[in-house]
């Protein structure tokens, strides 16, 4: 009989094998499994603790913070402004950023929603807590609170110690000039984004550079041109007033106001009129200043010599429609006393002899017929005639029935005096001396006698008042009546002056305008523009003269008004001698 064998037992102890502990089989299994279990659970909490990390950031800058510009800049990082500084021409700074705090929330995070308004309204009372309270139990994970707090109501807000209020970094655009050159700099909107003026119309460069934009504007001449605009309407209870200061060689724009205007620091503010800007973006008819292009027309044309002239004993019918002198000689005229007379008669008479043709193409020659070339989106489209007739050509000489607005009267008025070139006009500052290249529209011989018969109009013709001894002002008036319902209204006029200094050698050109003033004691009840505008000229050359280190010349001042006067006195007995005729 064969014996079965028993099994072998499975160890169940270690053996000491020369100080060596030896495991059986079973001990060894029973120990890998534990090893391996603690390695899966280590890797489900490293798992899990992934997930709840996710999960956080998630709810923190993504869910609970859905503004796209979450970010903030190490501590030992400089902080970048997204938009360029704005700066005048010395350098002074008229638009710049602030780091600011924005506050925002998510709603599903604040506990007690009615709370925390009341709360917040406390610290910051322009909220209201309806509102308020509406917006903390939205559905949404990110509203927000209030834009751009100042460090004092941040500290507040922080003190409420409310859950589920955040702070996000962002810019405020400020003005440290306030409301001077308003209408040239614009503004931005909550999000930091140009909405008018130059800072919508460098919105790419502002933000793509860190490299300050500089500007032809003189801080110093701007605010004496809107002081002395304010003051005028004020003294003349005016609807507003427009000015611009414009280098003749280089079309530098150093000073341009607008009245009533507005502080972009707090826009909302301002009334809808003070957005209105009157230098670029209005057009008006002119009135007498557009004698000055009249004039350098004929003369360039041919039609009429220095020493000619026209008969202005009767006033002119033409097309149902009859055009006199404001204060008619009723004689024959020369050219000089056409232009300081400011007649109407001799002006529609030149414009007929260069014909319709002519004048219009002189006018687009002068870029009057299109809106002006500047850095600013507001500018205004000139207004002229669709039907260019014979009555269009003569209304137009005198400043009727064509609508610029007063920057394209002064930038044209610069070609005049300037030696006959046309530059654009520019709120940039430009670099270097050299003239930027321009294009001739008339000759220097007809620059230098409208150069004449300017100062010829300010010593012995309607500017007087626009004067200032040592500085050789010239200029030319200008009173249109505005167009109403039922055509023209009779006591609702535009008053401006255009001058230029000095005139023995011009460099800037100054345009004043002023809308609707109402006469006084101290204009005996006028509000012309020889009354109202001369005056507000005469002042602002004198005091922006210095700081352009334009100096008085008395001597020369003194040897040219001899030598005017006497070519006036000449020219007035020709006009005597052919009316005796």
């Amino acid at each position: 009989m064969f014996r079965r064998r028993a099994a072998p037992q499975a160890p169940t102890s270690a053996a000491h094998d020369g100080g060596r502990i030896r495991f059986d089989g079973a001990t060894k299994l029973v120990l890998e499994r534990g090893r391996t279990r603690m390695l899966m659970g280590g890797l489900m909490f490293a798992i899990a603790f992934t997930v709840i990390g996710l999960r956080l950031v998630d709810m923190a800058m993504i869910e609970g913070g859905a503004e796209p510009r979450l970010s903030q800049a190490p501590v030992n990082q400089t902080y970048r402004m997204e938009r360029a500084d704005i700066v005048d021409r010395n350098g002074v700074i008229v638009a710049t950023s602030l780091p600011t705090a924005s506050l925002y929330a998510d709603p599903k995070l604040v506990i007690d929603a009615r709370d925390a308004a009341r709360r917040l309204v406390r610290v910051l009372p322009e909220l209201s807590e309806s509102e308020l309270v509406a917006r903390l139990e939205s559905e949404r994970r990110f509203v927000w609170i209030r834009r751009h707090l100042t460090p004092q109501q941040k500290y507040a807000v922080n003190r409420l110690g409310i859950p589920g209020l955040y702070f996000q970094r962002e810019e405020r655009r400020v003005y440290p000039q306030g409301r001077l050159a308003a209408h040239v700099l614009g503004l931005t909107d909550v999000d930091n984004k140009g909405l008018g003026g130059v800072e919508r119309y460098f919105e790419d460069i502002l933000t793509s550079t860190s490299a300050s934009v500089q500007l032809s504007i003189d801080t110093r001449v701007q605010h004496t041109l809107r002081r002395e605009l304010q003051a005028a309407i004020g003294e003349f209870k005016a609807l507003g007033a427009a000015g611009i200061i414009i280098d003749v060689h280089s079309g530098e724009i150093l000073a341009m106001a607008s009245l009533p205007d507005y502080d972009a620091n707090t826009p909302t503010d301002g009334d809808r009129a003070g957005r209105f800007n009157r230098a670029t973006l209005g057009v008006y008819e002119m009135g007498s200043t557009f004698k000055i292009f009249t004039t350098a027309m004929a003369l360039e044309s041919g039609v009429v010599a220095l020493d000619g002239g026209y008969d202005a004993t009767r006033p002119i019918r033409l097309a149902g429609f009859t055009i006199d002198d404001y204060k008619p000689k009723r004689r024959w005229l020369s050219v000089p006393e056409i232009f300081i007379y400011s007649s109407n008669i001799g002006a529609a008479k030149m414009a007929l002899d260069v014909g319709i043709d002519g004048q219009r193409r002189f006018l687009q020659d002068l870029d009057l017929l299109r809106p002006a070339s500047i850095e600013l989106p507001e500018s205004g489209h000139p207004l002229s005639p669709a039907r260019w007739r014979e009555i269009n050509t003569a209304t137009v000489a005198f400043g009727h029935g064509i609508s610029i607005s007063p920057l394209q009267l002064a930038s044209a008025t610069a070609a005049v005096v300037n030696g006959g070139v046309l530059r654009p006009a520019t709120l940039l500052k430009r670099l270097g001396d050299e003239h930027p290249i321009g294009r001739q529209v008339i000759s220097p011989r007809t620059s230098a006698a409208m150069q004449w018969l300017l100062r010829l109009a300010v010593t012995h013709g309607t500017g007087k008042r626009a004067d200032v001894p040592g500085l050789m002002v010239g200029g030319k008036t200008g009173t249109a009546e505005k167009i109403g319902d039922r055509g023209y209204v009779h006591n609702k006029l535009l008053s401006s002056f255009v001058g230029a200094f000095p005139m023995n050698d011009p460099r800037y050109v100054v345009v004043v305008l002023v809308d609707e003033p109402k006469g006084n004691e101290k204009t005996h009840g006028y509000a012309t523009g020889g009354m109202v505008a001369a005056p507000i000229v005469g002042r602002v050359i004198e005091r922006v003269a210095p700081m352009l280190d334009i100096p008085r010349s008395f001597d020369i001042a003194a040897s040219q008004e001899n030598s005017t006067s006497a070519a006036f006195k000449q020219a007035a007995a020709k006009g005597k001698v052919r009316a005796a005729e």
